[in-house]
């Protein structure tokens, strides 16, 4: 009985079968080179600006390296013992924890109460949304005259208009039990037109018909509307708001290096402000690379427990 040969029926009818297939796959082959190709420059610059130093911090963080020494050792945990029993270290981590405390939660209220009245103005509305995004485009270390200008104890606006009502002002930036709540309100200030641009967003993509259904339904009120239908649609930018707001007190350093060097007696030095110091004034790059490796741990210790807290309470529409 004769064999079959190289080109057989058999092997033409099953290569005509898998011809379809092949073509098919060709160009989703074709698509995925040419998408590598073009993330390519993305993922180099990723690597580079972002993992590759991050590695870097991690590793310089076992280690006792200063700048202007030729060699260095790895010291293991040692750095991160240090750490521990550094009253600075403890002490710009609290400052931190309470400046994010204040500026977050007043920084939403106000920019979702400004963005809720912008919405319902009819005129001047442009206006409105520019001078309030004003502080965001400002250079706050521009600003940081007009702020100690404000602040002043005797001839500033603020104590000034304090003393109207018989109230003796404090001097905001000059005492360590007013400092830090002096630069909140800065904080509170540069934020506040960031989040209202992104408040406003949301506003916009809430469908009409939703408040119409809502009012037929008995929600008279601007209340009831809010609670029923506003608050519940913002729920992705609240969270995406809360995000921002978070890591932006947290990494606060600009104000307190122009305003107050971290002073009265570290009333005001926060965490990236002692990273600042002791990596470029003392030159201890190995213990602020710890610094800042313990930094980014808590960025994301908060931004885990945030979505796991605040992400199953988010109507997604």
């Amino acid at each position: 009985m004769a064999q079959p040969g190289p080109f057989s029926p058999a092997d033409a009818v099953r290569r005509q079968s898998r011809a379809p297939v092949e073509a098919a796959y060709l160009p989703d082959r074709r698509e995925a080179r040419i998408a590598g190709l073009l993330a390519l420059p993305a993922i180099v610059l990723l690597f580079l600006f972002i993992l590759l130093p991050t590695l870097a911090v991690i590793v310089l963080g076992f280690t006792d390296f200063e700048l202007g020494y030729g060699s260095f050792r790895f010291v293991g945990f040692e750095n991160y013992v240090e750490l521990l029993g550094d009253r600075t270290f403890r002490r710009s981590l609290w400052n931190t924890a309470v400046y994010t405390a204040i500026v977050t939660p007043v920084s939403i209220v106000l920019s979702l109460s400004i963005a809720m009245l912008i919405e319902a103005e009819t005129k001047g509305r442009a206006f409105f949304r520019t001078v309030y995004f004003l502080p965001v485009a400002s250079l706050l270390v521009a600003m940081a005259t007009v702020w100690q200008f404000l602040f002043h104890p005797t001839i500033g606006p603020i104590n000034t208009f304090l003393a109207l009502f018989g109230i003796a002002g404090p001097n905001w930036l000059g005492a360590s039990g007013t400092v830090l709540y002096g630069l909140s309100i800065i904080g509170i200030w540069q934020s506040v037109g960031f989040n209202m641009v992104l408040f406003l967003a949301g506003l916009t993509a809430i469908p009409r018909e939703l408040y119409a259904a809502a009012e037929v339904d008995g929600a008279k009120s601007w209340f009831d509307r809010f609670r029923l239908v506003t608050w519940p649609m913002l729920g992705p930018t609240t969270l995406f708001v809360t995000t921002i707001s978070i890591i932006n007190s947290v990494k606060v350093f600009e104000t307190v290096k122009t305003l107050t060097e971290g002073g009265p007696n570290k009333a005001s030095e926060v965490l990236l402000f002692t990273i600042y110091q002791e990596g470029f004034v003392y030159l201890r790059v190995g213990y602020a690379s710890a610094m800042t490796v313990v930094f980014l741990a808590i960025l994301v210790v908060l931004m885990f427990l945030q979505y796991r807290v605040l992400d199953r309470k988010v109507h997604y529409a």
